[in-house]
């Protein structure tokens, strides 16, 4: 699929779910756009028909996922209020026990909502204004979240926030609609912000419902067109990462084939102390279909095999040549000290004057040791080396010369800054890890992986699988945008199989992303 080109749309009042493997590229359009598709539609849609869609598809997504017993629903003074009206109205009239608690006068609503507010009243659903302290009603079996929708400017505050407290205190499960109260739709920030257990995003998917606070507060998405067709001209903020993205660019597995097609890596870092690092990343690089692994430690007293994986090469790093390797990766356990700055500059220097230059990953130390020194970063761009950067929010910060509360504020613009400064495809990592390539106005935020990813090593073994995938000639923005996946989609599969998200290791996720690629190649969903 090409993924510049939108998704079909679906019937008025369905709804899909935003699926990892989805086979389609899904689209994230950020707020100015959906307020653009919205302009489109009420210019030729009757009145009301688009709050009358949205309001139809909750109320039939409500009956889907929750079970009998009371729907309790929290009406807003906007338009999400009214979505969240009509939805109890339609639960009503199907004979659903609903109610609705009113948070704002709906005197004073927009004149869609103002209309649901009438329609229910006149169709005798119970409501009534309510104040966040008033207790919860026996028997709920949810919560619907109609408080705020995408139009939010600023940190929810007063009454809105002391809602947004107060269902987090919910007996019931909360189900938010069109997007969890309190979230930016665009960048993920949700301090305050309400944490459902599943989200109906109506039009299009939005960014911050997959990275920073938007996994924590929406859960699983499912994604309502509402019947409106997508034109060309409206491009996404960004796609959700997955095999649509990087499929077609996948290595082709021939029987004719030898350990040479595949290339040849090497990991170099390993300083005193830290030689498990770069092992970590070559165990998963092997996992990941490597021809040959090879690692250069910097440490003196380095390991001359790895039992565990005994087809690894292990040498001291003076015993390596750049021109020999397909891939490097650089960085891993390598530490910042002047003989990791001089390897660094040496690797940079040597790589970049090859015939045949390797393809890079930079990693950890290597992304610090280049934020702090001008003339490192100079060799870099000097070498030419097409690369990968892969920063968490700190080492981001330190590249880009800012804090790691502006890389948080809008982690899409972070990624595509440091893409273009550092002429590189960069994966921002965290939760929603984004990819950005220089000169691609959308990038990809990553929708696999869970918090058993918050573990010592789990950074190298995404820099070996990167890797592994670029000595196999996958180009860099594809080869980020697969390791970022298959080593999300390994967590996933350890954790629904029992093994964490606590205590789970970074050396166990090779062997469920073998099994995810070895998948992949033969044209399943992973």
């Amino acid at each position: 699929m090409n993924p510049t080109q939108p998704c079909s749309p679906i019937p008025a009042e369905g709804w899909t779910a935003l699926a990892a493997d989805s086979a389609q590229a899904i689209p994230l359009y950020d707020v100015d756009t959906i307020r653009r598709i919205e302009n489109a539609a009420f210019a030729r849609l009757p009145s009301f028909e688009l709050m009358s869609r949205a309001g139809g598809a909750a109320a039939g997504w409500l009956a889907q996922h929750v079970p009998e017993g009371l729907l309790l629903f929290l009406a807003g003074p906007g338009n999400n209020g009214g979505d969240a009206l009509v939805a109890a109205t339609r639960l009503h009239q199907a004979g659903r026990d609903v109610r609705v608690w009113l948070t704002a006068d709906p005197s004073r609503m927009p004149a869609d909502a103002t209309r649901a507010w009438q329609e229910a009243s006149a169709a005798g659903v119970p409501m009534a204004a309510m104040a966040a302290t008033a207790a919860w009603p026996a028997g709920m079996a949810a919560v619907v979240d109609g408080l705020l929708g995408i139009g939010l400017n600023r940190a929810a505050s007063g009454t809105i926030a002391a809602w947004i407290e107060r269902l987090a205190q919910a007996p019931a499960p909360v189900f938010a609609l069109d997007i969890p109260s309190g979230l930016f739709a665009d960048t993920g920030a949700g301090e305050p912000a309400v944490r459902a257990c599943r989200t109906l995003t109506f039009l299009g998917a939005k960014p911050g419902l997959l990275t920073l606070d938007g996994r924590d507060c929406a859960g699983i998405v499912d994604i309502a067109p509402l019947g409106l067709d997508f034109p060309p001209a409206q491009t996404p903020r960004a796609w959700v990462n997955g095999p649509a993205l990087f499929r077609d660019a996948l290595p082709v597995r021939r029987h004719a084939a030898n350990k040479g097609t595949f290339g040849s890596l090497a990991i170099i870092g390993g300083n005193t102390g830290m030689t498990g690092a770069p092992l970590l990343g070559a165990r998963a690089a092997q996992c990941l279909g490597a021809g040959k692994v090879h690692v250069g430690f910097l440490a003196p007293s380095a390991p001359a095999i790895d039992p565990v994986h005994p087809e690894l090469m292990l040498h001291s790093l003076t015993d390596l040549a750049p021109g020999a390797m397909s891939a490097l990766v650089i960085g891993p356990g390598m530490g910042t000290d002047p003989g990791a700055r001089q390897a660094l500059a040496q690797w940079l220097e040597d790589a970049g004057r090859c015939n045949d230059p390797p393809a890079l990953v930079l990693d950890a130390d290597a992304l610090n040791l280049l934020a702090g020194d001008a003339g490192l970063a100079a060799t870099l761009s000097a070498s030419g080396l097409s690369r990968i950067m892969t920063p968490h929010p700190l080492e981001a910060a330190r590249l880009l010369g800012c804090n790691v509360a502006a890389v948080q504020r809008d982690r899409l613009a972070a990624a595509s800054t440091l893409a273009e400064q550092w002429q590189a495809v960069v994966v921002l990592k965290g939760s929603g890890s984004v990819i950005a390539a220089p000169g691609t106005p959308a990038g990809a935020i990553n929708p696999t992986g869970n918090a058993a990813l918050a573990s010592a090593g789990t950074g190298d073994v995404l820099a070996g699988m990167a890797g592994a995938l670029l000595t196999q000639d996958m180009p860099p923005l594809q080869a980020a945008q697969a390791a970022v996946w298959i080593h999300g989609r390994a967590a996933d599969m350890l954790v629904a199989n029992g093994t964490g998200p606590a205590g789970l290791a970074a050396s166990e996720l090779g062997i469920p992303a073998r099994t995810i690629f070895n998948a992949l190649l033969r044209g399943e969903a992973g």
